[in-house]
């Protein structure tokens, strides 16, 4: 947003802005930069009257953007800083014009090398993912097919997948992990290193899996005559993350992957911000290869999905453990994802359960339906933007089946709909799921928020919010706008403002 800085976003009143200045400045941002494309929309009108115009810049995938006098800048945090020397060559690389995995190295085969080399050819020969005419080549010829090899010399992707110890030391950069488990004090309770450059990523990979023996605990519930067992961190999410690290790292940062462990959480985090035109608010729908031949390895061999699907089976997994989505931090060198290993309602798991062996849903219900018994009500718009759908009507794709089982019921209209579990399926799924205020009819939200005002006059609306912690502030907000006048009336200014009844 552009204009005068005085904390509202709507145009000053009675703004008009002829069309002829909206080019105009357009035309002016363009004499500024090289390499940016702009366009100037139409003016709009808010719903006073207010005119503004929206501009719309392109983005520059394949081409470096610059000042109109050749500077180069690039945004950090809030903040655009000046490009430096060492930063060029993973500018490049984000816009696809050096890629580090094709770089050929000093080293030729060698004889472990061409043993790693034929144990490589032999695990994608048994891939049930490969093509039977790439089954048939050599070793050579499957080297060179996934980019290991350039002629005689090996490349940078060819040394971390058949290189030696030696030579993966002398590449920039090598896979390097870290391992740290904390105490409730953030005290140091057991720390593990891979730095000695001695396994290729797949077995780095099954090597971490196999010594993070925290990763493996569980809770253990209840199941009838017997007990089921759900682990902090379900094994699928855990490997999921550890291969987006490993496959979406930046190798031309120097730093580690770091994998930390908290009583709660864990926090993965690897080299490089997210790529370009990819934000933690669109990660679940946008794809974007880093290093396209790492991926295209890790998918042949069953360790990754190639089509960007990585974040959807994280979402399903912790919508069916009843827990929260993970949240993602980037910044300029770091990408980290924290992961909560907190069951936010053990009856959710059971009712998910139920669900599972009694319907047959899409990863997309499942994760919507999870989503919502978790919550026990949601709001439409709050559904969307856990899902980073811009638009209403992607959100169909995601709770439509579930209406027409009669899983989830519906309230509301347009931007005020909300969701909530069917009252029918929890009986029929015997389901202990804790009763929450969320779920009340209007009416009786009303008559709640009365008995508050009677007992509590002249109350703020953050007061009654406190004193009905189960029912969304912004529920009670709306409900005391609708009664004022009628039940209720109020005094003080806009941000001040008390409630008492008539």
């Amino acid at each position: 947003m552009i204009g005068v800085e005085d904390k509202t976003k709507k145009p000053a009143p009675n703004q008009v802005i002829p069309q002829e200045e909206a080019n105009s400045a357009v035309t002016r941002l363009r004499g500024l930069c090289f390499n940016v494309g702009l366009a100037v929309g139409d003016v709009c009108a808010d719903e006073t009257g207010s005119q503004y115009f929206a501009i719309t810049v392109f983005p520059s995938l394949h081409s470096y953007a610059t000042t109109s006098d050749g500077k180069m800048y690039i945004r950090v945090a809030d903040k655009c800083e000046p490009v430096r020397s060492e930063d060029i060559q993973r500018v490049g690389e984000e816009k696809g014009a050096f890629q580090w995995e094709l770089v050929p190295t000093q080293f030729e085969l060698e004889d472990e090398n061409k043993a790693n080399l034929s144990k490589f050819a032999n695990d994608i020969r048994q891939s049930d993912r490969v093509k039977q005419h790439i089954k048939q080549l050599d070793d050579i010829e499957i080297g060179e097919q996934y980019h290991l090899l350039d002629g005689n010399k090996m490349t940078n992707l060819g040394v971390l997948w058949i290189g030696t110890a030696k030579q993966r030391s002398r590449i920039c950069y090598p896979i390097t992990v870290q391992y740290i488990v904390y105490d409730d004090l953030e005290n140091k309770t057991n720390k593990l290193e891979w730095r000695d450059n001695t396994r290729n990523p797949k077995e780095l990979l099954e090597d971490i899996m196999d010594k993070a023996v925290e990763l493996t605990y569980s809770y253990e519930m209840p199941n009838g005559l017997f007990r089921k067992t759900v682990r902090y961190y379900n094994e699928n999410l855990i490997r999921e993350l550890l291969v987006n690290s490993l496959a979406h790292s930046s190798r031309t940062i120097s730093n580690d992957i770091t994998i930390k462990v908290y009583p709660g959480y864990i926090s993965i985090s690897n080299p490089g911000g997210l790529p370009l035109g990819v934000t933690k608010d669109n990660i679940l729908h946008t794809k974007h290869r880093r290093n396209p031949n790492m991926i295209e390895i890790l998918t042949a061999l069953g360790l990754m999905e190639g089509e960007g699907s990585g974040y959807d089976l994280i979402y399903e997994l912790d919508a069916v453990e009843a827990k929260k989505q993970p949240e993602i931090e980037s910044t300029f060198n770091t990408v980290t994802v924290y992961q909560s290993a907190e069951i936010t309602d053990k009856e959710v798991v059971r009712l998910m359960d139920y669900v599972d062996h009694n319907y047959q849903l899409s990863q997309k219900n499942k994760i919507a339906f999870g989503i919502i018994a978790r919550e026990k009500r949601i709001a439409a718009t709050d559904l969307s933007k856990i899902l980073q759908l811009s638009a209403e009507e992607r959100l169909r794709s995601y709770i439509d089946n579930l209406d027409k089982k009669h899983l989830i019921t519906k309230g509301g209209v347009k931007k005020g709909s909300f969701f909530q579990i069917n009252t029918t399926l929890l009986k029929n799924a015997k389901s202990n799921i804790v009763t929450s205020l969320k779920t009340i009819e209007p009416h009786v939200l009303k008559a709640l928020i009365m008995e508050d005002l009677r007992v509590h006059p002249l109350s703020k609306i953050s007061d009654i919010a406190e004193r009905i912690p189960d029912i969304d502030m912004k529920e009670i907000r709306k409900m005391l706008y609708s009664m004022v006048g009628k039940e209720i009336e109020k005094e003080g200014t806009r941000f001040d403002s008390k409630y008492y009844i008539k």
